[in-house]
Parts: structure tokens; sequence; C-alpha cells
């Protein structure tokens, strides 16, 4: 049962609608793309802008300390408090670098085009039409004449597509996100708006490199080849753990329904000359590749690496494991306050009943959650998870004007005093 005063807050998002479109737009024109971080201050400095037309008291943070920000591609992070409770804050968190275009699209990925109720453009869908709705649904809530009871902060961060260490980790390793600040926070991530996301699954990137000897191209009989070989390695990964991995299934409810089995993905391989260089007659004697692991939450990850290094010892050839990156699974409660706070507000704002789930990628609810100590931590964006990274990605407008609609609902039962200032 919604109440006038929450009937005009939802007023106000529609009023806002055009706005909302125009900003996420504008947003999507910046060719955020990571790697190698292109365009960030541009990003970060437009998001602050708003945020300052919009009240807030602004910081933009430069992740010092860290060797990926440099100066011709700085790491920055804007974070914006508006109101002064004393109370922890209401925080809202998206991410705005986005992986490479890729092949594929019928139209230019970053003119952000608007046709037929969708914007169109890498990073539309994931996630920048998230940063945009939580900031114009609080708005929403300012405009309506609401006192806040309790401080409402927006973050937009840098480098979650490689794993977040420049953004919400930094953030969260200096204090910025803490339990005696923030109570509540709310990532704005592609997974459905009539969702939310209480969870992810664990991940382990890892570099695998096999190690031949160099020769004449001619005579590759007095070589190693170290491209063959990692074909070795390759196919006795597809051949001897994929199918393995096939055979289990978590208990989670993660989505889409395939993401509930554990999965192996060749992300990138090399060997041999540079791509684009001139031909050299070279066997060569070193080959690089990078997997992407995803495992669920019944699989430990001392396990899973076991696993791997298992198959590879059993083939017969010179390799070297490189650890890249661990995330372990997690697993929130849909019975904690947020989680139930956002459900609810998805029945009022859209008459849906929602659903809670667990994102097959994950995400920097880890960061909050495990290095911030802060529990009540959830994801929910107006992005549809299978567009994320794909060709043409785009989000609806409708979607976007409904995520901002329970983003709105939400902060007025979570911030807000109740009462018209």
């Amino acid at each position: 049962m919604r109440t006038p005063l929450e009937r005009a807050v939802l007023d106000q998002v529609d009023q806002q609608g055009g706005a909302l479109v125009e900003f996420t737009r504008a947003l999507v024109r910046i060719p955020t793309v990571n790697p190698p971080g292109e365009c960030y201050a541009e990003c970060a400095r437009l998001v602050a802008s708003k945020l300052q037309e919009l009240g807030y008291d602004v910081v933009i943070l430069g992740a010092d300390g860290l060797p990926e920000h440099a100066p011709q591609r700085p790491r920055l992070n804007v974070v914006g408090r508006l109101g002064r409770g004393e109370q922890p804050a209401l925080h809202f968190n998206g991410h705005y670098d986005v992986v490479p275009p890729g092949t594929g699209w019928t139209v230019d990925p970053f003119a952000a085009e608007l046709r037929d109720g969708r914007i169109y453009g890498r990073g539309a869908c994931d996630q920048k039409a998230g940063i945009a709705a939580s900031i114009f649904a609080v708005e929403a809530v300012r405009r309506s004449g609401v006192a806040l009871r309790c401080a409402v902060e927006q973050s937009a961060t840098a480098d979650e597509e490689s794993g977040g260490f420049a953004g919400v980790a930094w953030l969260c390793d200096r204090a910025h996100l803490s339990p005696t600040r923030q109570r509540y926070v709310v990532i704005t991530e592609p997974l459905d708006p009539e969702r939310v996301c209480i969870g992810h699954r664990g991940v382990y990137w890892f570099e695998l490199t096999t190690l031949g000897r160099v020769g004449h191209g001619s005579m590759p009989g007095l070589a190693v080849n170290a491209a063959e070989q990692m074909t070795r390695l390759v196919h006795a990964l597809e051949t001897e753990l994929k199918p393995a991995l096939a055979g289990r299934e978590s208990s989670a409810p993660v989505e889409p329904p395939q993401a509930r089995r554990p999965s192996l993905n060749l992300n990138s391989i090399h060997a041999g000359q540079t791509p684009g260089g001139g031909q050299t007659p070279t066997v060569p004697d070193r080959c690089t590749a990078v997997f992407d692991r995803r495992f669920i939450h019944e699989e430990r990850f001392e396990d899973v690496r076991a696993e791997i290094v298992a198959v590879l010892d059993k083939q017969g050839v010179a390799y070297e494991l490189k650890d890249m990156m661990r995330v372990d699974p997690l697993l929130g409660d849909q019975r904690g306050e947020l989680a139930q706070a956002a459900g609810q507000a998805i029945r009022d704002a859209l008459a849906v009943e929602p659903a809670f789930m667990v994102s097959p990628g994950t995400f920097d609810q880890k960061h909050v959650v495990r290095r911030a100590g802060i529990q009540e931590c959830i994801a929910y964006g107006p992005g549809r998870l299978v567009l994320a990274h794909q060709p043409d990605e785009h989000v609806a407008v409708a979607d976007l004007v409904a995520a901002a609609k329970v983003m709105a609902l939400l902060t007025l039962r979570l911030a807000a005093s109740g009462d018209r200032a």
C-alpha cells in the first residue's frame, strides 16, 4: 500500500524521466573502457558536477598508493553526500568503467542512440543506467520536500570490471565505506529491475604459461613449440575438467539457471611474434593463456585450484601457473532488512512479486561485505543481466524509470523521516 507521500515521490520520478534519460546518455557517450582505463576523469567530473548541482557535498578521490592510478590514466572515485543525519547513511554505488565494445555492433557503441524506447551503447546496461537511476531516485525524494533522518550517499567508482581494487576496495580500505558511516549499501548492477541480488559466485582467474625451447621455423624438430604444448593443456581442460564441472549444481538461486553450474572460460591466449609485427621464422618458446574459472557456493577454492593442477600435471608439459585473482562466493540473507525493504519497494512500485537471486559473476559486494564489514548490502539496478557485455547493449527507458521508482521508495522508507521538511 502506497501512502500519498509515496505516490508524490513516484510522480516526481516520472516528471524527471526526460532528464534521467539524457543524463544516462551523457554517461554512455564517455568511452570509459577498461582496460586500459580511458576517459575516467571526464566521467568522474560529469557525475561530480551533477551531484553538486543537486546539493551534494562531493569529493573526487584518486586511488593513491596503487600502481594503476597513474597521471595518464588516473583511477578516480566520486563520493557525494546529501544531508547530515547522525545515523549511518544509505549508500548507492555504481561503477562507471565498461568493458571494450568488441565486435558485432549494429550501432555506434558510444553514441548513446535512443531508439524504440531503448538507450544503446556500451555501459548503458552495465551499469551507467544504474548510476543515473539512483541519482534521480534520491532527487525525487528531495524534490518532494521530505526531511532525511540520515544522510544519503552516491558513489561512482573505477575498475569494477577488473576487480574493483582501485574503486570500491580502495574506498573500503580507507574507511570511506565502514559500518559506522553506512548502514545500507545498494550496488546498482544490471540484474533486472524485478529482482534483488543477495550474492555472487566465486571466481578464480589464472595465467597459464607453457615452456618450450626456441628454434628456427625451418627446423621445428630441434625445438619445443610452446603453442602446441598449450593446445594439449587446453584440450585436457576441455575434455577432462569441463565434463566434471557440468555434473555439479548449486543450491543457491543463481541466475541464469545454467550458471548454477561451475564454468571455465579461456579468456585469452598468445604465443610467438607480436600481433601485427613482422614475420619471424621462430618456434615460440612461451605461450600464455588466461582462464576464468567460476565456482559455486558448494566448492572450496583450495579444491578448485587443486583440481586444475591435477589435470595439468598429467599431460607431461612444462608449465607455470600464476594466480591472478580469487574471490570466494558470497551469499547474503534474503530475509535481511535491506533485501526485504527492496523487495517490498518492487511490489509497491512495480506491482510484481520480487525474486531474490545470486549473480553469476562477482561484483563489488565482495568488497563492501568482506573489506568494509557492511552486511546490509544488495545489488539492484535497471539493466537486464543477459545484455551485459553484449553487442548492441542497451537499457529500456521503461526499466530505467521503473528501477528509479523502486530506489526512490527504498530511499523514502530507509532514510527519510516521513515528514516534509
